[in-house]
């Protein structure tokens, strides 16, 4: 499976009346572990970014003046996403805008290109309704370091977004998937697999006393209906499918 984590940053907040993209991040994971197969740009907007918005990612006109512009870029970015599931917080402003440069260069939108989309903002909220659920907050919470955060910055704030996605969807699922992670690489020796037929397995059948107490919990999950318990009529079913075989 996989996954990247994207971030944006722009010249300010709304696509629709000129503001630009200015820097995007995107970091890979496959099975749930990060491949350090990142993609990075920061990208010439021709023009100058909002006051707001420049104290927020320090990125201005002079630094990003030299840089190549969205159209340059969008090929390889469009290669680097095709297909895969994008994690994102608060993925309508980061698609938003995304699907804003590819239409002024006549490009499908993201949806078309890529395999889905989370958002982890929406996660979070279901998670910990009523509590403030910023990736600075969600750091916190799961006690990842953002020290180094004096600045939003797209490629760190994805890698910041990766650690907290990991925390927050962590449990036994994951833990499956991580396991189907564990692909042997080329060339490594392969465990000699067992024959299940062969081997003498201990069957463990119940005692009469086990049965006897079964069959009185049985009787009062019939009296606590005012019928047949589901128990007793999964049990008809399976009998009948054992004798069809």
């Amino acid at each position: 499976m996989r996954q990247l984590v994207l971030d944006t940053e722009t010249t300010g907040l709304n696509a629709r009346t000129g503001d630009r993209i200015i820097e995007i991040g995107c970091v890979e994971l496959i099975n749930r572990r990060l491949t350090g197969n990142n993609l990075h740009f920061y990208v010439n907007p021709e023009r100058d970014s909002d006051p707001g918005a420049l104290a927020v990612h320090g990125l201005t006109t002079e630094f990003l003046s030299d840089k190549p512009k969205f159209a340059e870029v969008a090929a390889e970015l469009r290669a680097f996403i095709a297909d895969a599931e994008l994690v994102i917080h608060n993925a309508p402003f980061d698609i938003g805008f995304l699907d804003a440069e590819f239409a002024l260069l006549g490009l499908p939108r993201v949806a078309e290109c890529c395999g889905g989309v989370i958002d982890t903002l929406v996660q979070a909220k279901q998670m910990f309704p009523g509590k403030r659920n910023s990736l600075d907050a969600l750091c916190d919470r799961f006690d990842i370091s953002n020290a180094h955060r004096t600045l939003h910055g797209a490629l760190l704030d994805s890698e910041l977004l990766a650690e907290v996605y990991l925390a927050m969807t962590r449990g036994q699922e994951s833990l499956v998937i991580d396991m189907l992670g564990d692909v042997p690489s080329a060339g490594a020796t392969l465990s000699p697999r067992i024959a299940l037929d062969d081997l003498d397995l201990l069957v463990i059948t119940a005692s009469p006393d086990e049965l006897t107490a079964h069959e009185s919990v049985l009787n009062e999950l019939d009296k606590a209906v005012k019928g047949t318990s589901v128990w007793r009529t999964e049990a008809v079913v399976v009998e009948n499918a054992e004798a069809a075989a």
